[in-house]
């Protein structure tokens, strides 16, 4: 029988992968599930070709974690953490691919092992760690079709961006960055090859049931975007940009600073010079389109892969010192960062620790959606008093007699708390809670039951409710000073009036016309 070998540095690379894993396995409990975990779990009970602000991969991850290991928050973040520890597998395939050994690989390795950006978004059941593996792998299929000059690679890359189209639609922005790129490098002749347009069909073929829900729905991304351009891209400038270029990878700058200079401008890197200007014309699309500085962070990890290999190359005997103070560098830079990366300290002592670094001037991992700096990262005050909002939702209409719950109908105001409400909710057999935020608007029904006689109502406005309920009573808040919804109240509405079936059949037929041609 043939033995199987097996190089040490794939046993590094295997070991960079297992470590990556344990990490996010052993810290995923510390914090609930994040706000918007919530909604994709309720998307994967909706199955569908799309949803308001995002494609459909998210919601059918969900669903095949949920039914292969339960939807505990431990199980919910298997998926992301498993796409961070094949990232490191990928990152390797790519070093060696580029001609890299040993210290390449520990370098590029522990560039993303070591970088809280990563560390944090591997925590998260959202499309972003899955975003960011298939921009990584974009890279590698990139390599291959330059190395092998092997036109069929197309078929590789159009595959792969048609299923990371369905993940998250700014896979788009780094298509276009190597397209163009490519329109301009001496390696533009592979346009001309009959696999570039069957890749581009199959490619195609795979998002266009998402294109015709979207057509269906009168392109609900357009208006998500819309959106997030009023609410949120609106406080991006481009020196926050560039800075937190820096900032979110700062742990492996000199590794990724060594990858960009070894694309773009060294001798040896000519080959790969299109892996530089398309990281250069994708940060040119994103600044010019007011991107979050985040949506680069698919970038990176390539430059990684490429900065191994260069600084390996270039410190041999006399620089050999070089690489394992690179090393110990990323790793002693990391650790005033990792509560930031990992939920490794509970929100008080996060608090307190937040607190220090804003008095010390650094208060960027404290800078919310909203511009402003808060007492926590955003993220982890999006996974503080879930339970507890759950908590009282089931509280009260488990304290409703028989008749009242029949017609007891739960109204929430956004889909982190319709979510919540449902995940907590589901299996003390409380209804589906309504709300017009977001996906839940898709599936809210069009108009209430004639048996309706009860409202829980999750919102801080009461002028409504007031107005069509004879009974408005606060019956509880969520009381946790770290939440985001610190202070959101639930109320208890009984005996409706002035018609308030009507009112929410006209304002649900008013807000789902947006999504109806």
């Amino acid at each position: 029988m043939k033995k199987i070998h097996i190089s040490a540095d794939w046993l590094l690379i295997a070991g960079f992968a297992l470590f990556k894993f344990l990490i996010h396995l052993f810290t995923s409990t510390n914090y609930g599930l994040q706000r918007d975990a919530y909604l994709y779990l309720a998307q994967s009970h909706h199955l569908d070709f799309g949803f308001a602000s995002v494609p459909p991969f998210t919601a059918l991850a969900g669903r095949f974690i949920t039914l292969l290991a339960g939807n505990s928050p431990m199980a919910v973040r298997l998926l992301p953490a498993l796409a961070g520890a094949a990232s490191l597998v990928v990152i390797g395939l790519i070093v060696k691919r580029l001609g890299g050994r040993t210290w390449a690989v520990i370098l590029a390795c522990g560039a993303f092992l070591f970088s809280p950006s990563f560390l944090r978004s591997n925590s998260l059941f959202q499309p972003v760690s899955f975003n960011q593996f298939f921009w990584l792998l974009s890279g590698y299929f990139i390599i291959r079709l330059i190395q092998s000059r092997n036109p069929a690679c197309w078929l590789h890359l159009f595959i792969l961006w048609g299923v990371a189209f369905l993940n998250k639609y700014s896979i788009a922005f780094l298509a276009a960055g190597f397209l163009i790129s490519l329109l301009f490098a001496r390696e533009r002749r592979l346009f001309f090859s009959r696999y570039f347009l069957l890749g581009s069909l199959l490619g195609f073929l795979i998002v266009l049931p998402n294109l015709l829900w979207q057509f269906n729905h009168n392109w609900p991304v357009i208006t998500h975007l819309t959106e997030l351009q009023k609410t949120q891209l609106v406080h991006v400038t481009i020196p926050n940009f560039l800075l937190m270029q820096v900032i979110m990878n700062l742990t492996g700058v000199l590794v990724w600073t060594a990858g960009f200079f070894f694309f773009l401008f060294s001798g040896e890197g000519r080959r790969y010079r299109i892996i530089g200007y398309t990281v250069l014309a994708t940060f040119l699309i994103l600044i010019l389109l007011r991107g979050k500085f985040y949506y680069t962070l698919g970038l990176y990890s390539v430059l990684f892969a490429g900065g191994g290999y260069f600084i390996e190359k270039h410190s041999a005997e006399r620089l050999r010192f070089v690489k394992p103070a690179i090393l110990l560098f990323m790793a002693f830079i990391s650790v005033p960062g990792l509560p930031y990366a990992l939920p490794v300290l509970k929100y008080d002592a996060l608090a307190k620790y937040a607190a220090g670094s804003i008095k010390a001037g650094f208060s960027e991992p404290m800078i919310w959606e909203d511009g402003r700096v808060h007492s926590l990262p955003q993220d982890y005050a999006d996974m503080i008093g879930w339970k507890e909002l759950g908590d009282i939702v089931t509280r009260t209409y488990l304290g409703l007699n028989g008749q009242e719950r029949a017609g007891c109908v739960i109204y929430t105001e956004n889909y982190g708390e319709a979510g919540a409400v449902r995940y907590f909710g589901e299996r003390r057999g409380l209804p589906e809670p309504i709300s017009f935020n977001d996906s839940f608007l898709l599936w809210a029904p069009d108009s209430l039951d004639r048996n309706f006689s009860t409202l829980i109502y999750v919102n801080d406005d009461t002028s409504d409710v007031s107005h069509f309920f004879g009974e408005v009573r606060m019956v509880g808040q969520i009381t946790n000073v770290y939440s985001r919804e610190h202070g959101l109240p639930v109320f208890l509405c009984r005996y409706p009036r002035n018609n308030f079936a009507k009112f929410y059949r006209e304002k649900a037929a008013e807000l789902k016309s947006l999504y109806r041609r």
